[in-house]
């Protein structure tokens, strides 16, 4: 870096350091803009560079996205942190190169950096997808545009906007200020008038536990029992019969076998009192190799109906990706001494008369795992979950940000509910209700209508933009080899 570079690399690194403020839980939305608009006009000074300064600038840019943004991978794995802020920074500086090589470099920008994003969220180990663009605006008024293209989209939408307000000039600025709103404006209403989910005319009374207790705690650390004991208890303060089902997080029971448990007597004992079938989270022993991670779902009379086995596992959280390697090279991999076993059944549980979408914890973050469930005619999704052994609040408020967004994407309502935080009803506008506080013993209730049909992106999916996307980086490509000297 030479020092004439310095106030490039500078204002680049501001420009990531913006947009990982508008993330949760600092959540400042319009930063994620205002980064985007002044890296596109960083790189707009860097059309006669080196492809290594524009890739550096880049990497510097994303670097400073995702150090503070993904903050919660230190805690699961240090290196594995390292190693993912550098690789995915890359892509952002190999789009940075790619981009620029365009026969329009401000429209190769954005598509290429889009295309990065795509990457990051399936590549590698099935990806990352958090501290992205679109959990950033998942509380701005383009979070609506999930139910038009999903995530990829609000991400293309918030790069169009950010390189139309970087190439404003003293001159142009009310133009692009009015295309800007135009657009945005243009892109709702297309939303609004576009397939949406609809009501059935039935709602269903649903309890959500929280049991409370320590955050930054380990499994290998912790009394399993404990956890029990504590949702036991906040589930014996409801004295209300009137409810359809009650849920309980991810894995809060951690049993050789389930069906055969003293905790399985336990909850059939409530849901007869409650008169109500309870969807828990349970982790059972499958051999001295795996373990399972599923929410099942315990009938009035204590007898097991359906099941759904987590498919998305946590890379170095539930799995150690190439663990015979790490540990020839004498990597610490005994924090997670047996790998969770993938399920393979679709993401759905029958409960009572109604079928619920189901995404286990880290599923979420993906938004193929809920529409899976809406295939199946879910009325609506729940996402149990464990985030207790994080530290601090940035996955969990980036769970509730991405909860949001698959409720607005499927147009049905929500309940996330976590051990240790946080628990919430979400509606299918994305609003957030009764959220509940990191550690907090508290039982959450309330009626959930049930909505049938489905919304385009349920219908479409992702590959249709990311086809469109690709097929256009690929031929602005071609048009400038054609037409360089």
């Amino acid at each position: 870096m030479t020092p004439s570079r310095l106030p490039t690399f500078a204002a680049a690194s501001l420009a990531g350091a913006l947009v990982a403020f508008a993330l949760p839980p600092w959540g400042w939305w319009p930063l994620a803009l205002v980064g985007i608009t002044l890296f596109v006009r960083v790189m707009s000074t860097l059309t006669e560079s080196s492809s290594r300064t524009r890739f550096a600038v880049g990497f510097f840019f994303a670097a400073s996205w995702f150090a503070p943004g993904m903050g919660w991978m230190w805690f699961l794995t240090a290196p594995g942190y390292v190693i993912a802020v550098v690789l995915f920074s890359a892509f952002h500086g190999l789009a940075s190169v790619l981009g620029t090589r365009t026969k329009f470099p401000l429209v190769g920008l954005v598509l290429a950096h889009t295309l990065a994003e795509t990457l990051r969220m399936s590549f590698p180990f099935g990806g990352v997808p958090l501290a992205s663009l679109a959990i950033a605006s998942a509380s701005s008024p383009l979070a609506e545009l999930s139910r038009l293209g999903g995530p990829l989209f609000i991400t293309l939408v918030v790069w169009i906007l950010g390189a139309i307000v970087a190439t404003s000039t003293r001159a142009s600025w009310l133009r692009n200020g009015v295309i800007v709103l135009s657009l945005v404006a243009a892109l709702l209403a297309f939303t609004h008038m576009g397939p949406h989910a609809h009501d059935l005319g039935e709602s269903k009374r649903v309890a959500a536990v929280q049991g409370g207790g320590p955050q930054g705690t380990l499994a290998i650390n912790t009394n399993p029992r404990d956890v029990v004991e504590r949702h036991l208890a906040a589930t014996r303060s409801i004295d209300s019969t009137d409810l359809d089902m009650v849920i309980w997080p991810e894995n809060v029971i951690d049993v050789d076998d389930f069906y055969s448990s003293i905790e399985r007597e336990e909850i059939a004992a409530e849901a007869s009192r409650l008169s109500a079938p309870f969807v828990v989270g349970i982790t059972e022993d499958v051999d001295r190799k795996y373990f399972t991670n599923a929410q099942v779902v315990v009938n009035v009379d204590g007898t097991l109906a359906d099941r759904y086995d987590k498919v998305r596992r946590v890379p170095f959280g539930e799995f150690v990706p190439l663990r015979g390697l790490l540990e020839s090279l004498g990597a610490p991999v005994d924090r997670i001494p047996r790998d969770a076993k993938a399920g393979d059944t679709p993401a759905s549980l029958r409960v009572g008369d109604t079928t619920a979408g189901v995404v286990i914890s880290w599923e979420v973050f993906f938004s193929g795992r809920a529409n899976e469930g809406i295939e199946r005619d879910a009325t609506f999704i729940i996402n149990p979950t464990n985030g207790s052994s994080y530290t601090g609040t940035i996955l969990q408020s980036q769970q509730i940000a991405s909860s949001r967004l698959r409720a607005i994407e499927q147009d049905r309502w929500l309940v996330q509910v976590s051990p240790t935080g946080f628990s919430a009803f979400i509606e299918p506008n994305g609003t957030v209700h009764d959220r509940t506080g990191v550690s907090e013993q508290r039982v959450i209730v309330r009626d959930i209508p049930l909505r049938g049909g489905r919304t385009l992106y349920s219908r479409l999916g992702d590959l249709p933009l990311i086809t469109i996307v690709v097929a256009i980086l690929l031929a602005l490509i071609y048009s400038a080899r054609k037409t360089r000297p």
